[in-house]
C-alpha cells in the first residue's frame, strides 16, 4: 500500500512539475522533486519498519509544496490539491504499517513489564 500511494504521489509531483516550467529546465527540477521520494524505497520493498519510520520525513517537503502552491498559485490549485492529498495518504499509509507491524506484549503477560 505504501509502495502505491508512493507512486501515486510521484505521478502528481512529476505531472504538476512538468507542467510548470519550460522543457529542459522543468526535467531537472522534476528529478530533484522525485529524490526524497525514490530514497525509502528499497527499504519499503524489503518491508524495514526502521525505513517507514524515517520515510514519514520524507513526506515533508511534498506536504509544504501542496500546501504553498494551493494558497499562493491559483493556476496550478488542482495539481497542489492532489500532491497535498497523496503525501497525506503516504504518510497515513507509512505510519499505518508501523502501528500494525509494531510487536506487542505475549499473551498473559503484564503490559507494563511488572
Amino acid at each position: 500500500m505504501a509502495l502505491a500511494t508512493a507512486a501515486v504521489l510521484a505521478v502528481c509531483v512529476a505531472a504538476a512539475s512538468l507542467r510548470s516550467a519550460p522543457w529542459p529546465a522543468n526535467l531537472g527540477w522534476t528529478i530533484a522533486l522525485l529524490l526524497p521520494l525514490a530514497a525509502p524505497i528499497p527499504g519499503i520493498v524489503r518491508g524495514d519498519r526502521r525505513t517507514y519510520a524515517w520515510a514519514t520525513l520524507c513526506v515533508a517537503p511534498y506536504f509544504i509544496y501542496g500546501i504553498t502552491e494551493v494558497i499562493a498559485n491559483p493556476a496550478v490549485r488542482g495539481a497542489a490539491a492532489a500532491i497535498l492529498f497523496a503525501s497525506f495518504a503516504w504518510f497515513v499509509t507509512l505510519v499505518a504499517y508501523l502501528r500494525l507491524s509494531r510487536g506487542g506484549p505475549t499473551a498473559g503477560q503484564d503490559p507494563a513489564g511488572a
